[in-house]
């Protein structure tokens, strides 16, 4: 565990530390977008947030690792919703902050996404986290 970490442990005591979604380029470009403003949600599907013993609760805390695991941010959950994958509106895809902000790239990239992970429908239900940037760490 690096010292920044720790300090931010210390500083956010009931926080979870990690990384955004699959690669660790991935990572590094998400939580790039966290701090530059632009992303302010997140999603996952309702199946995976049941199963994180560490899931985001209205007002908790989240310190946000790079690809390479080192601390970048600390962000604060702000809202919760159940919403199913067909039903996300232009409006929550453009919170996301990824790619040209359109609600066909959040599609496309998501559907990627769960793919990947062995869980896409077009009906499957998402948590979607909205979240607000509490602290960018200095490297």
């Amino acid at each position: 565990m690096t010292s920044k970490l720790a300090a931010l442990q210390q500083k956010y005591p009931n926080a979870v530390s990690w990384a955004f979604g699959d690669s660790a380029a991935m990572a590094d470009e998400l939580a790039a977008l966290v701090i530059a403003g632009k992303k302010t949600a997140s999603c996952s599907s309702l199946h995976a947030f049941q199963q994180d013993d560490d899931a985001p609760a209205i007002g908790s805390f989240s310190i946000i690792l790079s690809g390479s695991q080192q601390p970048l941010c600390v962000i604060r959950t702000v809202a919760l919703r159940l919403i199913r994958f067909c039903d996300v509106t232009a409006e929550l895809a453009q919170k996301e902050g990824e790619g040209d902000l359109s609600l066909a790239f959040w599609r496309a990239e998501h559907q990627d996404f769960f793919t990947r992970a062995g869980s896409f429908s077009p009906e499957m239900e998402l948590v979607f986290e909205e979240f607000q940037l509490v602290e960018v760490v200095s490297s």
